[in-house]
Formats: C-alpha cells, structure tokens, sequence
C-alpha cells in the first residue's frame, strides 16, 4: 500500500443496504425459535414493531457508533420515511461527518484494519476500522458547516435548529437522493445531537467564532434536552430504538427525568430495544443494561431487550422484518419539529 496513489486506495466505495429490497421475515421468524442472540434479536425486532403500532408513541430512533457509514445509514432513512420513529437522537459524527458529508457528494470506501496507517496519514485518509474516508472532503465539509453558520443570525441555537438549516441547505445543494438531514427536514423530523462539536461541524463552528468574534451562533445543549423533553412531555408513550449507546442513549432516556424536575410527571419509556457490543462489567452508560436504567425511572422494564451483536448485523434485519411487516403503513407522520416551529 506503501506505493499506491490515494486514488488507488479510495476505489471501493460503500454500498447502503436497501432494507426494501430485502424481505428478512422468514429468517426473524425462525430466529424466534433458536437460542442466544438469536432469540434475542427476534424478541427485540417484535418490541420494535409494537412500538411502531402503539398509537401516540413517540418513538426515538438513537444512533451512536459508525453504522452510517458502514452501509446501514439508508436503513434510517427508511425507517423516517415509512413513519416508524418521530425523533433521531445521533452523535454529530454520524449526522455530520457521515449522512451530510455524503450529501455533499462524497463517499466512504472499502479499506482493511490491517494497514500501515501512517502511510494513511501521510495520504490524508482517515480510517474507520476497516473503512476509509478522504480527510480532504472531511474539510470541505468543515467549510460547508462553517459557510451554514456565517448565514444565520448571531444567537444561541439547539442542534435540532442548527441541523435543520443543514436540511433547508441540501434542499438546494445535495448530490445524493436520500440524506438522513434532508429526508428528516421535509418530514419535519426533529434531529438532535446532544455533543454536535464533537463532529466535523465543530471544526466549522470554531472557524465561525474565530472569524466572527464579536457576533456568531453558538450551540446551546440545554435547550437540545429541554426540547426533546418537551416532545416526551407531549406524547407520554414513548419508544426507544437504540444504536449502540453514549450521549444518545442517556441523552434520550434522561427526558423521563428533566420531565420531572420541571413538575411533569411522565411514564418510563414504554419501549427500549439495544444494539450493543459494549461489556456490563465496567459500570459505564454505553453498556448500562435497560433494567439498570429501570432503576432510575428511565425505561419500563416490560417491552425491554438488550441486543449483543454488532449492529451492522442485525439492524438490516429488524428493520427489513418491521418494514414488510406492513404495520407501518397506517402510522401517520408526528412532525415533532412543527412544535418549535411555532415558537
């Protein structure tokens, strides 16, 4: 590798699996039947379609990890077109640098983890496990980011505004049909990040600042909560489809709590699916299981159930299953996003 060009590299782009085209019913079905994670992925892939058919469910699709760029992010567009979830909550890093910087036209390709990467580095190619990505279209996604800002009035701002300005831009600029950002914008899908500089955008948002010090937009994370609390507070019955764990998994579970310190009182989520590697034994949120989070009033521990497996794996095929299930069809579209609007 240590002599090949960077157009040699980046050659194999990733492909995003079409979850319509495939039909996993029968394979969900009998994993019903079989043992281990098995069992589990088709317990859970039922919690998810009951959340789906449970009228007046706000349901949270959470996404944290690389599944975006690993081939699952046309899934979530599916799942946000047919109606199946009413909020996202995502790192920035899959939002951003992942879903809008393929809008802008670019790719994440096929790669190895065995590899020199200094050579990468010395390519400007960032790498993803066994995914590569030019640090180059990383920057002008920065740039972009940091263009969006200079275009807005100098305030704080929720990343649910912020990224739906992203939206509003790819209505006009995009180079890819389906986008997370702007399939969610037309629907009126509220998308929050909750650590959005943690991203590509936080590289454009300090460009914004340091060029613009004394007038400059700036992200307010506690309005992030208060707003996604608000949609808890207006739709009690809630579901929690869960991508891994992190900020989106707390962030999205703690509106049972700030509910409550605002003097609401609001039920546990009724629903929590969780798609995780991480290990329990190390106390740490990303693996905390959902009958832990029972224990601080977060999640109902009766439609609950954690998936251990990497997500890549099994994501296509329970939302595959809810998709051809049908249900979906009669769900009407929530438009959470309308709420702020009219603020």
């Amino acid at each position: 590798m240590g002599k090949m060009t960077k157009k040699e590299i980046l050659k194999g782009t990733i492909k995003h699996i079409d979850i319509k085209s495939i039909d996993s019913t029968k394979i969900i079905d009998a994993m019903r039947e079989m043992s281990f994670t098995s069992r589990d992925t088709a317990r859970a892939t039922d919690i998810l379609v009951k959340m789906i058919n449970e009228k007046g469910s706000a349901n949270i699709l959470c996404i944290a990890g690389s599944t975006s760029a690993g081939g699952c992010m046309q899934v979530y567009v599916d799942m946000v077109k047919a109606n199946m979830v009413d909020a996202v909550v995502s790192t920035g890093a899959s939002i951003v640098d992942m879903d809008f910087f393929e809008a802008l036209g670019f790719k994440h390709y096929k790669g190895t983890p065995q590899v020199d990467d200094k050579v990468l580095r010395s390519l400007y190619i960032d790498r993803i496990y066994d995914t590569f990505i030019s640090e180059e279209d990383l920057q002008v996604c920065d740039k972009t980011i940091h263009e969006i800002a200079d275009g807005l009035e100098p305030r704080p701002y929720s990343s649910r505004e912020f990224i739906k300005e992203m939206g509003r831009y790819l209505t006009k600029k995009s180079k890819k049909k389906d986008s997370l950002v702007q399939v969610c914008f037309e629907k009126d899908v509220p998308i929050f990040c909750p650590a959005f500089s943690d991203s590509s955008a936080g590289f454009g948002l300090v460009l914004h600042q340091v060029r613009n010090p004394k007038a400059h937009m700036s992200i307010d994370s506690v309005k992030d909560f208060y707003e996604l609390t608000q949609i808890k507070m207006k739709a009690p019955t809630s579901g929690l489809f869960m991508i891994g764990g992190g900020v989106p998994k707390n962030f999205a579970q703690d509106t049972v709590v700030c509910a409550e310190v605002l003097g609401v009182e609001v039920p546990m989520h009724k629903y929590a699916v969780q798609i995780t590697v991480a290990d329990v034994r190390d106390g740490a949120c990303s693996s905390s299981t959902l009958k832990e989070a029972a224990s601080w009033g977060k999640v109902d521990t009766v439609f609950e159930q954690m998936v251990y497996a990497e997500a890549t794996t099994v994501v296509p095929l329970m939302v595959s299953y809810a998709y051809h299930n049908s249900s979906w069809k009669s769900r009407k579209s929530r438009q959470f996003a309308k709420m702020f609007d009219a603020k």
